[in-house]
């Protein structure tokens, strides 16, 4: 397969996967705050399915893909993730936390939310971007 095809192929592929998350989002109602806020005050926990039925798949994926296929459809070879654990991990994802539970909106749910039509998510979006330029100008 020639190296155009191979990208047209990734890209087609993301595509889906991201109309797929989008919709399951949407269905989900993750993309309204007000759902996601009374989840994280503990009022409704149909969000716990949704957050559980998603850890499965990809606990299942990551851990079944490389035992069932020689290598990846879309790419060279399985790539172990690596992660560190430090102090910026802690304290970025301690504000990612704060964030989230002062507005209920979370960047992808946002991005879905966008998508049907909930354009006040603009504002959390402007934020995230915002504390992402100023994490980026921060660390150089």
């Amino acid at each position: 397969m020639s190296t155009s095809n191979t990208n047209l192929g990734r890209a087609l592929a993301t595509l889906a996967a991201g109309a797929l998350f989008g919709f399951g989002l949407s269905y989900s109602t993750m993309i309204r705050p007000e759902v996601v806020l009374s989840f994280l005050r503990f009022k409704d926990f149909g969000l716990m399915l949704v957050l559980g039925g998603a850890v499965l798949v990809v606990l299942l994926a990551y851990q079944l893909a490389p035992r069932l296929l020689k290598r990846p459809l879309l790419g060279d070879i399985f790539h172990a993730h690596p992660s560190v654990w430090n102090r910026d991990t802690l304290v970025g994802s301690a504000l990612f936390g704060i964030g989230w539970g002062l507005c209920g909106v979370c960047p992808g749910p946002a991005i879905a939310g966008l998508g049907a039509g909930n354009w006040s998510l603009l504002w959390a979006l402007a934020g995230i971007a915002l504390g992402a330029l100023v994490q980026g100008l921060r660390a150089k």
